[in-house]
């Protein structure tokens, strides 16, 4: 048993083990004060007792209010500026005192039991992280509502073969052994270390009650466009370092062959002219790969009016296009924010 005894996973309760154990909430930011100060009071009003926990905002070399934000709700500063935030994570642990570190992504609001049930969660036999897929706002636009539809929320407590890094917990000793995120990576450091957990042993267990609502999830298709177009940088790189699932294996395949494809139709456009039946083949292939995962989160929207049907193909498409030419497009994270945070209205604070 990696952690201390706690109840089993099938009871509803937030019973925690009497030796309580302390953590770390670590918090990347860079850029992001609104949403820091919501995620921070999140943090805050959990029912973890507050002599056990400590946040530490690992910031990322903000030009705004961040830092000062995250001192007036008590949390501890440490400042990395201008590295990969799979490093500043890695920092952050270095410099935590728990013996669970709880990754919360800036963009981040948890419920107040968030806390309690990952503790409890992480006393399962072979537990080192544990976590969930996040939830879309509850006033988000279209697209979010239809970029949620790309999670899937498994009920219960069962074992996984990934977790977001927005909203991770694990066992510092275990984070220590794997040797934490790998800080040579962009994107996809979460995917690279759940693959370094599995190769070593190590269980990861989703917990559907670890609720957490995703402000950053793309409110635009611009936002949409850009977010892909840097989250997918890295991921074949990742993916390929195994151990590859069936599961995961459209990830690889799926970027792969719209990349190809479109540079079939597109170059067949301009080369040779009069070729319109390789043209028309050549892009009905990403339409078909679209229109399956399309299908796919229709079964989770339940939804089938015709502006949803239409929505949920919009989004698929863009999100398989952007995620194809990351593969040859190089997007910097602050283009990424910057669609991000330009997708909001005015005067909102989130």
């Amino acid at each position: 048993m990696i952690g201390a005894e706690t109840e089993p996973a099938s009871q509803a309760s937030s019973t925690l083990p009497v030796a309580l154990p302390m953590v770390s909430v670590i918090v990347p930011v860079r850029n992001d004060a609104a949403r820091l100060d919501l995620c921070l009071a999140s943090i805050a009003a959990t029912t973890y007792p507050p002599d056990r926990y400590e946040i530490i905002v690992a910031d990322n070399g903000s030009t705004d209010n961040s830092r000062q934000v995250a001192r007036a709700r008590g949390a501890r500063v440490v400042v990395f500026p201008d590295i990969r935030v799979s490093e500043v994570r890695n920092q952050a642990a270095r410099a935590a005192h728990g013996q669970i570190l709880a990754f919360v992504d800036a963009d981040h609001v948890l419920e107040p039991d968030y806390l309690p049930f990952a503790i409890q969660s992480l006393g399962q036999p072979d537990a080192a992280a544990v976590g969930a897929a996040y939830y879309a706002p509850a006033d988000g636009t279209w697209v979010q509502r239809m970029y949620d539809s790309f999670r899937v929320r498994p009920s219960g407590v069962l074992r996984v073969d990934w977790l977001g890094s927005g909203s991770l917990a694990v066992w510092r000793e275990v984070f220590e052994k794997v040797g934490g995120f790998d800080s040579r990576l962009e994107t996809c450091e979460d995917v690279d270390f759940c693959q370094r957990l599995r190769r070593n042993g190590y269980g990861l267990w989703s917990d559907n009650r670890l609720r957490s609502v995703h402000l950053g999830d793309p409110r635009t298709l611009r936002a949409l466009f850009f977010g892909e177009l840097w989250r997918g940088r890295d991921n074949i790189k990742v993916s390929l370092r195994g151990p590859l699932t069936p599961r995961a294996l459209p990830s690889v395949l799926i970027p792969l062959t719209i990349l190809v494809l479109l540079t079939i139709g597109v170059g067949s456009l301009f080369a040779l002219p009069g070729s319109w039946k390789l043209v028309a083949l050549a892009f009905a292939g990403p339409l078909l790969l679209t229109s399956l995962r399309a299908g796919r989160m229709l079964t989770r929207v339940r939804r089938l009016d015709p502006l949803t049907v239409a929505r949920t193909f919009v989004v698929a498409l863009v999100y398989d296009i952007s995620r194809a030419l990351a593969l040859v497009v190089r997007t910097p994270h602050r283009v990424r924010q910057t669609a991000s945070l330009s997708g909001r209205p005015s005067g909102t604070k989130a």
